[in-house]
């Protein structure tokens, strides 16, 4: 059966790669150009999965998507690391100083900001997909614009990479999160990663007290992100990560941050992609 799956982008962005990596199979893409959108998409069933970028290792965690997974009760069944390669791309036979505007996702201008202070002329403006800015230039012969996207994109929309790898920082990773509506059970000795959400009380030492719980349980903390509370002024709530060795370790600690937390959900269980 062939699956679809929900991306952010379409043909030729950073978003399709992992889908193709991840999945390792034929899918059939449902091409979104909002986060959004990739959730409206799996919530009607016009798709089966999602892939979700989370967080980057320059510009930090796309907040935004943490909420998302949280409020619209998705499950997070993996994840997938992928190496991002910005590429300046034009019109074959254009030149940089043909170039007054360069375009894309503002994830990418961010992590091409030093490139982009050496050319002066060009005006940044923020897009919506790296590949979706490739395929516009194409289709309407926008012959002083530019693109930053992947190689693929240039290859697949006929236009000229005229500067490579301009990201600031080679060492360039993001990580994306594999979603779906309905938890994907898999045997719990392959489980050795969880994502979790919790709320803790307004008492000094509360959030400590949790932290001691984790690593008393063995469980290793990789990555954790507070988001504000909007119904409750300087309350939050915190999105974390954690590795184990053994699934049971985990178990222990949920019994035990249910009873701490004001409010406790699992996110996702699923297999650590760093391994």
């Amino acid at each position: 059966m062939i699956k679809r799956i929900a991306i952010q982008g379409i043909k030729g962005s950073n978003h399709h790669q992992v889908a193709r990596e991840y999945f390792n199979d034929t899918i059939d893409l449902v091409e979104c150009l909002s986060f959004h959108g990739l959730v409206d998409q799996l919530l009607d069933g016009s798709a089966d999965k999602g892939v979700m970028a989370i967080e980057n290792s320059i510009a930090g965690s796309i907040i935004p998507n943490y909420a998302l997974v949280y409020q619209n009760n998705l499950h997070i069944i993996g994840e997938h690391y992928l190496n991002i390669h910005h590429n300046l791309m034009v019109l074959k036979g254009r030149k940089l100083n043909d170039i007054k505007e360069v375009r894309s996702h503002p994830m990418a201008l961010l992590q091409c900001r030093e490139y982009l202070k050496t050319q002066p002329h060009i005006k940044m403006v923020e897009d919506v997909d790296t590949a979706e800015t490739a395929k516009r230039i194409q289709d309407q012969q926008l012959k002083d614009v530019a693109a930053i996207a992947p190689k693929v994109a240039a290859d697949l929309y006929g236009l000229e990479i005229i500067a490579s790898e301009i990201q600031t920082i080679k060492n360039n990773a993001t990580r994306f999160i594999i979603v779906k509506t309905i938890n994907k059970e898999i045997p719990k000795e392959e489980i050795n990663k969880a994502s979790i959400r919790f709320i803790t009380d307004h008492k000094r030492g509360s959030l400590a007290a949790v932290l001691n719980v984790m690593s008393d349980c063995n469980l290793n903390l990789t990555k954790i992100q507070s988001l504000p509370i909007i119904e409750t002024p300087w309350k939050y709530a915190f999105f974390v990560d954690i590795t184990f060795e053994t699934y049971d370790h985990f178990d222990k600690a949920k019994s035990l941050l249910n009873i701490m937390s004001e409010e406790f959900k699992v996110l996702g269980e699923y297999k650590n992609a760093r391994l």
